[in-house]
């Protein structure tokens, strides 16, 4: 395993031993294309290092050898259109092979990529190239994004590549190059932020981030060489690297990327599985939901053996209905596009369902109060790394051209994540939510997720949102905006079913006072709900909605009945009840 050579030890007897002796050491003028992929192409030239297929049922297979030969011409080629350590390029290249092999390229060269995914359009490319200052998009075409990407240049100084030159330069140029020095503190990529609550922000990774994620993939997903990993991120995100890169590699495993064009569907996710005998697997919630309401029985999972969730906290229920289909446990970690793994599941302890486990080997992870005092007790508190005494490995240099955002989260010694937590009696961190997204109703501070978490166990709910809406009596009052599963039908005795479900789970000051039925949610590009969006027309509307019947959409319908009753244990003279209740309150 190659990142045995950066650890003091190859093995650690416990977690203790991990956090003492796991920090890894980051050789001066390190270069993950050269110092990492040259060499195993070197060493371990035949071992695969990436599987590619797409919905075509096409499929390439890239050794350490080729990655190494390829890249090296790919930054000839790109050389010789002019592109020279420092600057930028923004990549639109989806799941396809060839991004790989820019990215090593790239490395070599000193070039800056800033992945982006194919879902932005001519506003949002444009404010990247103005804001990165891009003189180069290269770019797959996916019949969409060329589009939107020749409008967004419009008249502007900026060079266009598409991808099928990347496949014609592996024929003509050279595989040999001199190496470009650099440094560590060197910027290497930049990563925009999704944008959840304001416009996105360029995180900024130098030449050591690589080395950080031997705590992501080492340890969190816990991956040797004997194993194919398969990350879902498409290319434009962060996660891309957590989990389809630099890790992977170092730990010695083989990379599984699955490209589609038409709409991601559980079936196809089960069978890329199966058919490629996958022993490790990582995906936000979502698709494990989606993989749970599946057949999963249809398919040969006997391969996984491995499977962990990120990207948003994960709720117990998941982790159970996925752990009774599988016998897999799920191993939550918790990072940001600006760190690696900094909390995790790890392998010396067992996994909690719905935690983020605990702090990774060099990350000294804190809870701090509002006046940035480490938090002792259970009590809840912002997740902040301590940077006073030295910065971890794989923490971002800072926010590109912007001083003033850097300066707002390194502060008082620690980097602020903005994100809020609390840690149990044994040591597990557990998300609450962003501090802007805390409810602070009646002198409580309630958390989203927490009630989110209650609500998606109801059998009506597909998706929900939690947020605060104004209330004169309260300051905020907890509001669920829900979309439901198709077999259900807005209704008063819906509403209060689901409110009854929550009181009978959790505290009753948690429980939503208003609850929205919608046909979908407001979504980042990166699937993230849009809490702010939420809040921020709520806000705008002139009158607070108080009395819940004035959110019913439909009349209750008999079929909405059945599987409440069959849920929640009602008899027909409790249903009738609860209707005349409803009445008497109308």
């Amino acid at each position: 395993m190659f990142a045995l050579r950066f650890l003091s030890k190859e093995k650690f007897d416990n977690y203790d031993d991990y956090i003492q002796n796991g920090v890894p050491n980051v050789p001066e003028n390190f270069n993950f294309a050269y110092d990492v992929i040259d060499v195993l192409a070197d060493e371990t030239p035949d071992k695969t290092a990436l599987i590619w297929t797409d919905d075509t049922n096409e499929t390439k297979k890239f050794t350490f050898r080729d990655l190494s030969r390829y890249s090296t011409m790919v930054a000839n080629f790109l050389s010789d259109r002019g592109l020279i350590r420092g600057d930028t390029v923004l990549l639109f290249m989806r799941r396809r092979w060839e991004y790989w092999i820019l990215m090593m390229a790239m490395h070599k060269l000193g070039v800056i990529p800033i992945p982006s995914t194919n879902q932005l359009k001519s506003e949002d490319i444009k404010y990247r190239i103005d804001t990165a200052n891009v003189k180069t998009i290269i770019a797959f075409d996916d019949g969409h994004i060329m589009d939107e990407i020749r409008t967004a240049i419009g008249s502007d100084d900026v060079r266009l590549i598409e991808s099928d030159q990347i496949a014609s330069a592996l024929e003509y140029y050279p595989d040999t190059m001199q190496r470009v020095p650099n440094r560590n503190t060197d910027t290497m990529v930049i990563y925009f932020t999704s944008g959840t609550t304001d416009l996105p922000k360029m995180v900024a990774h130098n030449f050591a981030y690589p080395l950080g994620h031997i705590n992501t993939a080492m340890f969190w997903q816990r991956l040797d060489d004997t194993d194919i990993h398969f990350t879902l991120s498409e290319s434009g995100w962060a996660k891309c690297s957590w989990g389809k890169m630099y890790g992977q590699w170092l730990s010695g495993a083989t990379v599984f990327v699955y490209d589609f064009a038409r709409v991601f569907n559980a079936h196809d996710l089960l069978t890329a599985i199966s058919t490629h005998r996958v022993t490790s697997f990582c995906a936000p919630p979502t698709a494990y939901k989606m993989m749970i309401h599946a057949n999963m029985s249809k398919y040969d999972l006997s391969c996984l053996k491995k499977a962990d969730i990120a990207g948003e906290a994960l709720n117990p229920e998941v982790y159970e209905r996925f752990y009774d289909k599988t016998g897999i446990k799920l191993h939550e970690g918790f990072g940001q596009t600006e760190t690696c793994v900094m909390l995790f599941n790890n392998p010396w302890h067992e996994p909690k369902p719905g935690s983020m486990g605990m702090p990774s080997a060099g990350w000294d992870v804190q809870l701090l109060d509002d006046r940035s005092r480490p938090i002792t007790d259970t009590s809840v508190g912002e997740i902040c790394v301590k940077i006073s005494d030295h910065r971890p490995i794989g923490l971002f240099q800072g926010y590109h051209q912007n001083d003033k955002l850097t300066e707002s989260v390194f502060r008082d010694g620690y980097y602020h994540t903005g994100d809020v937590a609390y840690r149990d009696n044994d040591g597990y961190y557990w998300f609450v939510g962003r501090n802007d997204d805390l409810i602070k109703s009646s002198g409580y501070r309630i958390s989203p997720f927490e009630v989110e978490s209650v609500l998606i166990e109801h059998p009506s709910v597909r998706e929900v949102a939690v947020t605060g809406v104004p209330d004169n009596a309260r300051g905020q009052a907890v509001k669920a905006t829900i979309v439901l599963n198709k077999t259900f039908t807005p209704s008063d005795l819906l509403i209060r079913q689901l409110q009854n479900h929550v009181k009978s789970r959790t505290a009753h000051y948690k429980c939503p006072r208003v609850i929205e039925f919608v046909d979908s949610l407001p979504m980042t590009i990166s699937g993230k709900i849009r809490r702010a969006l939420i809040r921020t027309l709520d806000s705008a509307k002139t009158s607070i909605i108080e009395p819940i019947k004035e959110n019913v959409i439909e009349p209750i319908k008999e079929n909405v009945i059945e599987p409440i009753r069959d849920t929640l244990g009602l008899n027909k003279d409790e249903e009738k009840k609860e209707k005349e209740k409803i009445e008497t309150e109308k």
